[in-house]
Formats: C-alpha cells, sequence, structure tokens
C-alpha cells in the first residue's frame, strides 16, 4: 500500500468516527430520553402544569404591564382572573409587589353565586415570582369561607352565652336584694325563695348544657360503643320529661317494643331523645299529645317524636338546631328551655354516624326523628338465613310502628 492510499484511510477512518460521535451518538441518547419519558408517562414540564391546575388556590401569574400570563380554573372560579384580565382588587396587591418587593394580601371577597345573601371569602397573597426578574408576580387565592363562618359562629356564640347567662345572673341579683328588703315578711321571702331556687336551677342547667355540648362538639367519632336497647333508651327518655307533661295537661303516647338494638352510648342516646321530647312539650298546647314510635329503614333506627303543636315555618326550619336559637322566644323562657337541648340531640347523632331529621307544618305540628345506625346480629354460617332473618325483622318493626289508633299505649308522659 502507498503512502497515499495509507493516508486517504486514515482520513475515511477519522470522517467515520465523526459521523458516528455526531449522529449515532446523540441518536441514542434521544432514544434513551423518550424511553425514560415512555416509562415515567409524564415529563417535568407536564407534572408541573397538572399540578397548578389540580391545585386548590387559585394561581395566577401577572407582569408588570398587567398582562396575565398564566392562571388555572381555579383562579377564575375564586375571582382573581375573569375574562384573562385580573381583578382591580388583586393588582393593587400585586403593584405593590413589583413596587416594594415585598408580600401583599387582598380581599377578593364576593357575593356567592349561588345566594344573593351568602358572600364567598377569599384571600389572595402576591409574591415576586422570581427575585433574579423582578417583572412577574405570582398570586394564590384560597377560599377561606369556612374560616370566616366558624369565626363568625364562636363569635355569636359567646355574645349568645353572655346574653343568655346574664339574664339569670341578673335575676338572682335582684332577688337576692328582695330577700334582703322582705326579711320580716315570710310569705314574701318564700316566694322569692322559689324564685331563686328556679333561677338558680336554670342556670345550673345551662352551664351544664353548655359542658355538655363542648364535650360533644370537641369528640370524634365514638370510639367504644355497646349495643343499646332501644327501647330501654325510648322508656327512660320519657320517663325523664313525666314531671313536665303532667304540669302541661299533656300525654305522651309511644308504640310497642321492638326489640331494636343500636351501637351506641346508652347515656347521650337518652339525653338526646329526651330533649327532643322535651321541646315537644314546651311547643305543645294543654291537653295535647306527643308521640314517640320506633321502626327501622335502611339500616338505621329511626326514633320519632310527634307533637301536634305550633310547628315551624319554613324559613326557620334549618336554624331549630342552632345553639340558642328558640322559635318563640317567650314561650321557651317561660318554660325555662336553654335553647341548647336540639343543638345538643344533633351532635350526638353526628357523634353515633347518625342524623335527625325535621318535619314540620305550621299550625299542625312537627316530627323530629333521631336515625342511628341498627346493630344487627349476623349468623357467620349461614349470611343468606342472617339476611332474610334481617328482612323479617324490618319488615316487623315497620309494621309495629305504622299509625294505628291499636298499636299504641298510653304512657304516663316525662314532663
Amino acid at each position: 500500500m502507498s503512502v497515499v492510499q495509507a493516508v486517504l484511510l486514515a482520513l475515511v477512518a477519522g470522517f467515520a468516527g465523526l459521523i458516528a460521535g455526531g449522529l449515532i451518538v446523540p441518536y441514542v441518547n434521544t432514544r434513551t430520553t423518550q424511553r425514560r419519558q415512555a416509562q415515567s408517562g409524564l415529563t417535568m414540564s407536564q407534572v408541573l402544569d397538572l399540578i397548578v391546575l389540580a391545585s386548590e388556590s387559585g394561581i395566577a401569574v401577572v407582569d408588570k404591564h398587567r398582562d396575565v400570563i398564566l392562571f388555572n380554573p381555579r383562579a377564575e372560579e375564586l375571582g382573581v382572573v375573569r375574562n384573562r384580565l385580573i381583578d382591580e382588587r388583586a393588582w393593587v396587591a400585586a403593584k405593590r409587589v413589583l413596587a416594594t418587593g415585598a408580600e401583599a394580601e387582598a380581599d377578593l371577597s364576593a357575593k356567592s353565586p349561588n345566594s344573593s345573601r351568602e358572600r364567598i371569602a377569599v384571600r389572595c397573597v402576591a409574591r415576586l415570582l422570581s427575585r433574579e426578574d423582578t417583572s412577574f408576580v405570582v398570586l394564590f387565592a384560597d377560599d377561606d369561607s369556612e374560616q370566616v363562618r366558624m369565626e363568625a359562629t364562636r363569635r355569636d356564640f359567646v355574645a349568645n352565652v353572655s346574653h343568655e347567662l346574664k339574664t339569670p345572673v341578673g335575676a338572682l341579683s335582684l332577688l337576692a336584694e328582695a330577700l334582703l328588703e322582705s326579711a320580716d315578711d315570710p310569705e314574701s321571702v318564700a316566694h322569692f325563695g322559689r324564685r331563686v331556687l328556679a333561677e338558680s336551677s336554670r342556670l345550673g342547667n345551662m352551664v351544664n348544657e353548655l359542658i355538655a355540648l363542648s364535650r360533644l362538639q370537641g369528640a370524634e367519632k365514638l370510639p367504644d360503643l355497646d349495643v343499646v336497647d332501644v327501647d330501654e333508651v325510648v322508656a327512660e327518655a320519657v320517663d325523664r320529661s313525666r314531671t313536665t307533661a303532667e304540669a302541661a295537661d299533656i300525654t305522651v303516647r309511644t308504640d310497642h317494643p321492638s326489640g331494636l338494638e343500636v351501637l351506641g352510648d346508652k347515656t347521650l342516646l337518652v339525653t338526646a331523645l329526651s330533649n327532643l321530647v322535651e321541646n315537644a312539650l314546651a311547643y305543645s298546647p294543654k291537653g295535647s299529645q306527643v308521640s314517640v314510635s320506633r321502626s327501622i329503614r335502611g339500616g338505621k333506627v329511626a326514633m320519632a317524636v310527634t307533637d301536634r303543636g305550633i310547628g315551624i315555618a319554613k324559613e326557620d326550619q334549618e336554624r331549630v338546631f342552632e345553639r340558642f336559637f328558640r322559635v318563640d322566644k317567650a314561650r321557651s323562657r317561660a318554660t325555662g328551655g336553654t335553647g341548647l337541648g336540639l343543638a345538643i340531640a344533633k351532635h350526638v347523632a353526628a357523634n353515633h354516624n347518625g342524623e335527625i331529621t325535621l318535619w314540620s307544618k305550621v299550625g299542625t305540628g312537627s316530627t323530629f326523628t333521631l336515625r342511628i345506625p341498627a346493630y344487627l346480629e349476623a349468623d357467620p354460617d349461614d349470611d343468606i338465613g342472617s339476611s332474610r332473618s334481617n328482612d323479617r325483622r324490618d319488615t316487623a318493626a315497620h309494621r309495629e310502628v305504622l299509625p294505628r289508633g291499636a298499636t299504641t299505649t298510653n304512657v304516663e308522659a316525662n314532663r
């Protein structure tokens, strides 16, 4: 081989190496990258885009010219961006950030589109997108409606408690003065003494119910539940109200024992049901009747308390379970009610994975129904037979509580 040929071969080999390095290696690297992306499914850019889109917070990026560079659907829902234009209040906060570099906040609260009375509380925080490039501001918006509602509820609760406690405390002070001035009059002393006892009892009941309500609100679902006989709960609840019922000349009727059982705390369940009975008695006319029935439907035991009282207007029905809310304040005060009974019953139901429902019509009466998950024993050796047994029990229970005159028994009431 001549020298020229050797040189040519060397040049060809060199070019081949360059071609391999310049074409084959990048191709292999590209294929490797594509294979990795195919294995992961998403690129990093796609992952970030999905995070922004799925965020519960509204996110928007705006530049110094007020142009919206990026925003997610949540930002539109919360009103940060409308028709690709940033809200004026948010832009004021963004301008402060652009001018000072410091974080700024804006209140974007507005009326709810679903209600002319409710408001959506939206808090917006604006920050520089990057310290290196101060031309862009990122805005984060969150719906704080629930927090604002809870804070308002706390304020109302404190105000209501202060007001409700002030009444008996003020009455005790006045009655004590009257007692001192009537020291030489035995009849006046006895009269004012009874009033003092009544007001102190009312004050004690209110404090006890506030403590009970506080414990129930702070508690989670009851972890250790016992099998509770529903018939015993009904009997004890009615018995608690016996004195009140007799004083008001109201008859409390119950249906026949059902043999139903639930998982729960017997003391709390009796308290909840007796509160419903006491409420029915408080709003029933003299000489009327209150009925307590029990049934099972959809896997839940229903204990219903029905009165033939004044009824509850539709606009008040959603509020009757609020603390201290009274449909008829004058009647409630006359009967010594604290305004906490239904709120306690509602929380007892919630802690038992149950619920309370209300049906009412003005001038006709009301029915409050406490529903608690039923306890039904299952036969591990015969699931089908057990299911059929439970179905028969369900049907029998319904048959017993249907409103047929012969199925109710007059019970000495718990008034």
